[in-house]
C-alpha cells in the first residue's frame, strides 16, 4: 500500500469537462497524473462509487463546500477519484455542482487504485473492483498525508481532516 513519502502512481485518469476551454474538447480528456500534480499541492480523495449514498451525501459535498478554505491553505486543486468512467463522473459532477471546485477524475480501469494498493473488492455486491475510501495530501507528486478508511467507515477521509493537515 502507498504510504507517506511515496510518489503517486504515474497513470492516466480521465475527466469529462462540461464546457470547452483552453483547447480542451468536452470529453473525456486524459489527465496524466504525474504532469497534472507536478509542482502543485493536491487534496485528493477517493471513494467507492459515483452516486452512492455516503459519497454523494457527505464525502463530495464536504470538499465542494470547503474549496475556498483549501485554496486559502495552499491547496492548488482538489481531486475526486472513483472507479467509474468519465461520463459517469461528468454526470456526477453536474449533480454535485463541483465545477471550478473539485476535479472529478475517472479511474475507469482501477489503474490508480491498483497501483496504490487501495482497492476494495465489491464483487459480491455487484460492483466489481473499486477504490477504497481515503484521502491524501499530495505535494509535487508525493504523498504528504494519507487517511485510509476502515471497511464501511467515513471517519478520516472527510474534508475537515484533510484541510487540517493542509493547514499543517
Amino acid at each position: 500500500m502507498i504510504k507517506v513519502g511515496d510518489t503517486i502512481p504515474a497513470v492516466t485518469l480521465y475527466e469529462y469537462s462540461e464546457v470547452e476551454g483552453e483547447g480542451c474538447s468536452i470529453g473525456p480528456n486524459p489527465v496524466d497524473v504525474a504532469k497534472a500534480s507536478a509542482g502543485k499541492t493536491i487534496a485528493l480523495f477517493a471513494l467507492p462509487g459515483a452516486f452512492t449514498p455516503t459519497c454523494s451525501a457527505k464525502h463530495v459535498p464536504g470538499y465542494v463546500e470547503g474549496a475556498d478554505a483549501f485554496k486559502a491553505a495552499g491547496v492548488d486543486e482538489i481531486w475526486c477519484l472513483s472507479v467509474n468512467d468519465a461520463f459517469v463522473m461528468g454526470a456526477w459532477a453536474r449533480d454535485q455542482k463541483t465545477n471550478g471546485k473539485v476535479r472529478m477524475l475517472a479511474d475507469g480501469s482501477a489503474d490508480f487504485a491498483k497501483a496504490t494498493g487501495l482497492t476494495l473488492d465489491l464483487t459480491a455486491r455487484g460492483m466489481g473492483l473499486r477504490s477504497n475510501r481515503y484521502s491524501m495530501l499530495v505535494k509535487d507528486g508525493k504523498v504528504a498525508a494519507l487517511n485510509v478508511e476502515g471497511p464501511g467507515k467515513f471517519e478520516v477521509s472527510d474534508a475537515g481532516t484533510l484541510l487540517a493537515q493542509a493547514k499543517g
